[in-house]
């Protein structure tokens, strides 16, 4: 077996659509996912699952109905199961996302947005 440590710059440089995550490893049934973002997501849940959002670099914003969470550059959230919330981010951030496999990025709400689910970067 070889033993290498995953450098999430040179990931996040093989991934060059907005709001696609791609995942750069596993661990039990979850998923470590990198993604480049820019403007408004689409509003959304996912019913049975948590989702924990990583700044790498950059901000990021997370709507929620009745408030918001601003995160900066090393910092993190976890979005707890079936709240309904919108990322925004003004300028390019980069994030190190972490949910179950089979997770759709536009949870509830489907649509053009949807990425591939769990391909592999």
């Amino acid at each position: 077996m070889e033993y290498r440590a995953i450098n999430l710059a040179e990931k996040l440089g093989k991934v060059s659509e907005l709001w696609s995550p791609r995942v750069i490893a596993g661990l039990n049934d979850y998923r470590f996912k990198v993604a480049r973002v820019q403007g408004e997501f689409v509003w959304h849940a996912h019913e049975d699952t948590d989702e924990a959002f990583i700044v790498l670099s950059g901000q990021l914003v997370i709507r929620f109905r009745d408030g918001e969470v601003r995160l900066s550059e090393g910092e993190m959230f976890v979005v707890p199961k079936g709240v309904e919330h919108c990322p925004v981010a003004e300028d390019e951030c980069h994030l190190l996302l972490v949910e179950p496999a089979g997770v759709v990025n536009t949870g509830d709400a489907g649509g053009e947005r949807s990425a591939p689910v769990d391909q592999w970067v």
